[in-house]
């Protein structure tokens, strides 16, 4: 298998009422995400995201829907990820998006990769999710939906 490269995208789901859809991780329990993936050689963030959406959750939606926030962060990526990135890599820049959807959408997850998903409150995903750049995204949704 090739190795990951350290540019991967982070995209929140949400519903227009503020309902996030988060993920549960097969490979860390109790660790709940927004979708999150990989950019492939080659591929544009915005496709990354259109097909994370789809791979992760079943919904799909054209890149128009997605909106990029034109915002990245970097942070060290734990050392139990390491193996899947090139030696001697540490960090990742992930860039985020958002997607609107309406309520009630069917989600069907990947369970390759989670084992369960939950529409909670925005106050409630923020306090769930394990990733600071996660939790940091959700607090700034409102402001990049005004």
């Amino acid at each position: 298998m090739p190795y990951k490269q350290p540019i991967s995208i982070l995209l929140v789901i949400h519903t227009p009422d503020l309902q996030i859809l988060l993920l549960e991780r097969c490979d860390f329990a109790g660790a709940w995400q927004s979708v999150t993936g990989s950019c492939e050689a080659n591929e544009c963030l915005i496709d990354t995201a259109v097909r994370e959406l789809f791979e992760e959750t079943g919904l799909q939606v054209s890149a128009d829907a997605v909106r990029d926030w034109q915002y990245a962060s970097e942070f060290e990526i734990f050392t139990r990820w390491r193996h899947r990135y090139a030696p001697g890599v540490t960090h990742n820049t992930e860039h985020v998006f958002s997607v609107a959807v309406p309520s009630g959408s069917p989600v069907t997850i990947s369970p390759r990769e989670h084992t369960q998903y939950r529409w909670v409150s925005l106050p409630e995903a923020i306090e769930m999710v394990f990733s600071p750049s996660n939790a940091a995204a959700l607090q700034q949704l409102p402001s990049r939906l005004a």
